[in-house]
């Protein structure tokens, strides 16, 4: 019962973190703005503008985004988390809540090719791991077949676990998406997507 309940609870947290959190931001970003703005425009138009916040807070975020794709950016991002991650208790909040957000867009960056099934750590056994690519260079001239690096993800959370080097033949592709690997791995098996044929 127990067991059931905690799996239902981090299916909770990894529908809820990613949305919830960012909608979050989001508003205390435009409450932010919105007040800012209306202490600065209303004594020059004599009342606030609707909707100002709205666009700025838009503006804003595209704003953040293109400065995080340049050096710059890439330097401040890693300053604020140097910060996020001294601070005690904020420390273990911004570090959950981030590495679920990587997790889910990492797909977008195609580290995860496809979602596969192992036999490990035994013959009849199976976890669920993540093709992120073909085993070159040293590795796969000293192995006696060609190998496929499978990242093996813990549950729940996916951003720590193993690489293993598996024998192409032995590794089994499953036609579920990447996005719904996660989800069963967080869930801790809660979530069950549909068989894709």
């Amino acid at each position: 019962m127990i067991k059931k309940i905690r799996n239902y609870f981090f299916a909770g947290l990894a529908v809820l973190i990613p949305s919830v959190g960012s909608l979050y931001v989001f508003w205390l970003l435009f409450n932010f703005l919105d007040g800012f703005l209306s202490f600065l425009i209303a004594p020059i138009f004599g009342r606030p503008l609707p909707g100002l916040g709205f666009i700025v807070t838009i503006f804003f975020i595209f704003l953040v985004g293109y400065l995080t794709s340049n050096f710059l950016g890439r330097k401040i991002l890693g300053f604020m988390n140097y910060v996020f991650f001294r601070v005690p208790l904020l420390r273990n909040v911004y570090s959950s809540f981030k590495q679920i957000v990587d997790s889910f867009m990492q797909q977008n960056k195609t580290a995860f090719k496809k979602v596969v099934m192992i036999e490990y750590p035994r013959k009849g056994l199976y976890v669920l791991g993540f093709l992120t690519g073909e085993s070159r260079g040293e590795v796969q001239e000293n192995t006696h077949s060609d190998t496929l690096n499978v990242f093996v993800p813990t549950s729940p959370n996916p951003t720590s676990g193993m690489l293993v080097l598996v024998p192409s033949q032995e590794v089994i592709f499953l036609k579920m998406s990447v996005e719904e690997g996660l989800k069963l791995i967080i869930s801790g098996g809660v979530f069950s997507p549909e068989n894709n044929l």
